[in-house]
Formats: C-alpha cells, structure tokens, sequence
C-alpha cells in the first residue's frame, strides 16, 4: 500500500466515523444504519445493548433515541492502525443529554472499533462503546432535537 492510499483510507475512515455522529445527533437512523458491514455490530456494554446487521442497528438506535429530550455528541479523531482492507481505531467522545423521565447526564467516553473495506467504501464491522467518566449532575441547560429545530 502507498503512502497516499494510506493517507486516503484514513480520511475515509476519519470520514466514516464523522458520520455516524452527525446521523446520531440528526436522528438519520436509516443512514447510520447504512454505515455498518451486513455482519456489523454496535455494543453499549454498560446499557447492556448489542445490536446486529443493518436492521437492528437501524431500529435499536431509533428506540433508543425516542428515551431522548435532547442529546448532543462530539466525537474527536482518535487512532487508525490499517492491515489492507480491514482496520481497527479508537474514537473519543463526549455526550451530554436529558432523558424524557428527567434524568440527564454527561458522559467522556470512548469508541473502540474495526473497520472493513466494502465495495461501498469503508463500513463498522464493529463499535464499543466504553464510558470512561460519568456525571449524573442535572443538567441547568436545555436543548432541542434535530425534530424540535426542523432539521433537514
């Protein structure tokens, strides 16, 4: 592999992964679903949540925000290490949202991945996720969802 393929499979990844965070924080369940390999799998271990293939992606996440009066994620590049048409890297997060019962909290958190390429580009063929710090502080803010703003 040349250095610029290198460099090009890891803006697509970098690319992938700025994606499934836009189409969390704009409830575009249909395309972060289109994000996972056809065996690909996203785990929340400390929800308890393991969700596999395309479909269940698209549908666990859409339950799962529904819970949501608001939610805001940013994720910040993390590593990449490529071995051809897979790879494995680790994203880090921060979240912060209120629940509809009430509850809100803030998390700093990280995504442990691996990657395959596909005919369609790079895809998930896997994503944890790992809390590394959480505050259950009520939030003093409020906020609104991609819905309540009239998001495209």
């Amino acid at each position: 592999m040349s250095h610029l393929e290198s460099i090009a499979d890891r803006i697509e990844i970098e690319t992938l992964r700025g994606e499934f965070t836009d189409a969390v924080m704009m409830r575009d369940y249909d395309r972060l679903a289109s994000l996972f390999a056809d065996d690909g799998v996203w785990r929340i271990p400390e929800a308890n949540v393991e969700f596999t293939g395309p479909q269940e992606i698209r549908a666990g996440v859409e339950q799962l925000q529904k819970e949501w009066e608001y939610f805001v994620q940013t994720a910040h590049p993390g590593t990449v290490e490529l071995a051809g048409d897979t790879a494995s890297g680790r994203a880090y997060i921060q979240e912060l949202g209120r629940l509809r019962d009430g509850r809100s909290g803030l998390n700093y958190s990280l995504y442990h991945d691996r990657y395959r390429r596909t005919p369609d580009g790079w895809k998930f063929t896997e994503r944890a996720y790992e809390v590394r710090y959480f505050d259950t502080t009520p939030l003093a803010g409020s906020g609104s969802s991609p819905d309540a703003a009239g998001a495209s």
